[in-house]
């Protein structure tokens, strides 16, 4: 019986793309081969630990096999399931490449879903996609004292890598900030430039807070188009629940200084 190995990865896509490169490195089969995110209070008996360091080569290689042996749908969705804090995420991911690459199901590998890690890889990157499309719909944007178009979400998955390439398509000649609170991941926009990532460390978050004065007048007025066009009659807390989960409302400019909807 081959001795169980657990590869203890970062928690990233580079930290769990890494740790599936070195999984193959191995040679030693995947069945007794583990991805793990972080370590575990208790070691298993029986059992070794190797602790992965992410590298940049690896994961690029890892991502380029992905999209050529399985298809780019495949990629966006094996990204997707990554971004999310499932803790088996990374087990999950590593099983559907070997599905797709080893075991030959190639491009067609997420209509597998008798395999428990497709299913759950598949799972997972629909829960992310459902976020990253309503965070396209409810993220706000305010300008700031300086000119810059920001905005602050708090979303479950990390989901800023996702949102960047669509707003840089819309707002090329914008200097534009998407700062995610939980992930302390900023997403930024120079003008007419490659949008980047940072962490929260290596922006001061002082000015962030300092609007515009014309900002501060288009928030003035639009609190007041909500409050004069809402009629109490017609209110329906229970659609307009399902329609705006409460957990984006926080994030939303006409949510912060009006009280139209508080009453859910």
């Amino acid at each position: 019986m081959l001795e169980e190995k657990y590869l203890i990865c970062e928690d990233s896509i580079e930290g769990i793309f890494t740790g599936i490169y070195d999984a193959y490195a191995l040679r030693e089969g995947h069945e007794h081969i583990y991805i793990q995110i972080g370590e575990e209070e208790n070691l298993r008996l029986f059992a070794s630990y190797l602790y992965i360091r992410p590298d940049s080569v690896k994961t690029r290689k890892v991502a380029d096999t992905i999209q050529r042996r399985l298809g780019q749908d495949t990629y966006l969705d094996i990204c997707r399931a990554l971004s999310t804090s499932d803790s088996g995420k990374g087990q999950a991911v590593y099983r559907t490449i070997v599905d797709g690459i080893t075991n030959g199901n190639g491009k067609r590998v997420m209509e597998n879903l008798t395999n428990p890690y497709v299913e759950l890889t598949f799972r997972l990157a629909r829960n992310a996609g459902n976020e990253i499309h309503r965070m396209l719909e409810f993220l706000r944007f305010k300008e700031l004292e300086q000119g810059i178009l920001f905005a602050k979400i708090g979303p479950e998955c990390n989901v800023v890598p996702f949102l960047m390439p669509h707003f840089a398509d819309r707002l090329p000649l914008e200097n534009f900030i998407v700062y995610d609170e939980k992930h302390n991941i900023y997403g930024v926009h120079p003008a007419k430039m490659q949008w980047y990532l940072v962490s929260d460390s290596d922006i001061s978050a002082e000015n962030l807070h300092k609007m515009s004065e014309t900002e501060e007048q288009y928030q003035k007025l639009f609190t007041a188009f909500c409050n004069t066009i809402a009629i109490k009659e017609r209110k329906n807390p229970g659609l307009q629940q399902q329609m705006l989960p409460l957990k984006f409302r926080e994030y939303m400019v006409e949510f912060e200084k009006s009280n139209v909807y508080r009453q859910n």
